[in-house]
């Protein structure tokens, strides 16, 4: 039984059918390439969405793991353990939190903000203040209590009823917060670049105007940096960039350099909210996650490395402009760092997934960012010689999409 050969339609056969995964079967990654079950290689320009920051099997990343794997995988919750105790000092030392609290997702680190946010008003200000704002379209994870927050039908269709006291307004509309927040409102929730939903970055002067009516109003202001923190901007965490301080930001994705952790940070007079038995998880914070994050931070804390991701974003908007005079196929270039989105001109739109298919057969992977956006989240290590070649490769994939199915 176990010499039957591995292949995608096990997919089909085996595994829930809410994937859609590509025909390959990577095995092996090195850097920012991979190989297939055939041997064929492929430069990553999707970085496991938004995940493996440092590469594929990035040599410090290994060392950690298998040195931690010899000594300690799980302890749960009922006893600490050193490489926990470690990452979570690194994180406060290197932002503006004095707790955090280890999660296995993104989702699950924006879960715990936001019992957090409801929890700190409930022991503040009593019951009436639990209103939540949030901003579409959003994406926040896929918990029951996420998915409502972030506020696309698409994936809250058939779940209900759906938590109540969520509010959604206008990304980006300072003025439509502006009339919804209250003194109701318990907490605001934003990403700093809508990652999901089209790569769009939030205008400084509307975060900060955030930070005002959240203070104004004594509600939380949530940063989701699931995706943008971790260097993936040019700074450490987006909030950095802007000089807007949130009261709680989650980060997960790029944390662990592809092993599953997120984080929740927090202020100690917010977190004490959370008293004993208040919130938990069986796998936040084990060993393994942390020694692998903290090999991760240390790295990604570097400013020679963030000063790399900038100059990076520079080389590839050069090499998208220039595929662009060939083509006129995007018609705005937009994103930070090393999160890259390239939004398809009108003629193009609903079609953004032909060209991750298209990419693939030229040994490239790529990502979207809804209908009309292909995302790019390479490894912030990539070398400028693989940032050409992918560049190289993806013209290829271009040139033929649009010969064969020009709209």
């Amino acid at each position: 039984m176990n010499d039957l050969p591995v292949t995608r339609a096990l997919f089909d056969e085996f595994m829930v059918p809410n994937y859609a995964p590509a025909a390959i079967i990577p095995v092996r990654g090195e850097g920012s390439r991979l190989w297939d079950q055939e041997g064929r290689e492929y430069i990553d320009f999707a970085g496991g969405i938004a995940v493996t920051g440092l590469g594929h099997a990035h040599p410090q990343l290994v060392a950690a793991l298998t040195e931690q794997a010899r000594k300690l995988w799980h302890v749960s919750n009922v006893l600490v353990n050193e490489p926990a105790l470690e990452l979570a000092r690194t994180l406060c030392r290197l932002t503006f939190a004095e707790r955090v609290f280890f999660a296995n997702s993104g989702a699950e680190a924006n879960e715990a903000a936001l019992k957090l946010a409801r929890k700190y008003a409930a022991d503040h200000f009593g019951p009436d203040k639990r209103e939540i704002i949030a901003f579409t379209p959003s994406f926040h994870g896929r918990t029951l209590f996420t998915v409502t927050v972030g506020g696309q039908a698409k994936y809250t269709e058939g779940f209900g009823p759906l938590p109540p006291a969520i509010t959604h307004v206008p990304f980006n509309d300072l003025a439509a917060l502006t009339a919804a927040i209250s003194e109701r409102t318990c907490a605001v929730i934003v990403e700093p670049i809508l990652g999901e939903s089209g790569v769009i970055s939030a205008a400084p002067e509307f975060l900060q105007g955030l930070r005002e009516l959240c203070t104004q109003h004594q509600a939380l202001l949530i940063f989701d940096e699931v995706q943008t923190g971790n260097g993936r901007t040019g700074q450490l965490y987006a909030y950095m960039g802007y000089g807007v301080t949130p009261d709680i930001l989650t980060t997960a994705k790029g944390l662990g350099g592809g092993f599953p952790i997120s984080a929740m940070l927090t202020t100690a007079t917010i977190a004490a909210s959370l008293n004993v038995g208040s919130h938990g998880t069986t796998y936040g914070g084990n060993p393994l996650g942390c020694a692998v994050a903290k090999a991760a931070v240390d790295l990604l804390s570097d400013p020679a490395l963030l000063a790399g991701v900038r100059h990076k974003h520079e080389r590839f908007l050069a090499g998208l402009r220039a595929i662009n005079e060939r083509f006129a196929l995007f018609q705005d270039l937009r994103g930070q760092g090393l999160l890259i989105g390239c939004e398809l001109v009108a003629a193009w739109h609903g079609r953004s997934r032909d060209f991750i298919k298209a990419a693939l057969d030229e040994g490239l992977l790529v990502l979207v960012a809804g209908p009309d956006v292909i995302r790019l989240a390479p490894a912030l290590i990539i070398p400028d010689e693989l940032i050409q070649e992918g560049l190289n490769r993806f013209e290829r994939a271009i040139a033929r999409l649009c010969s064969q199915s020009a709209p």
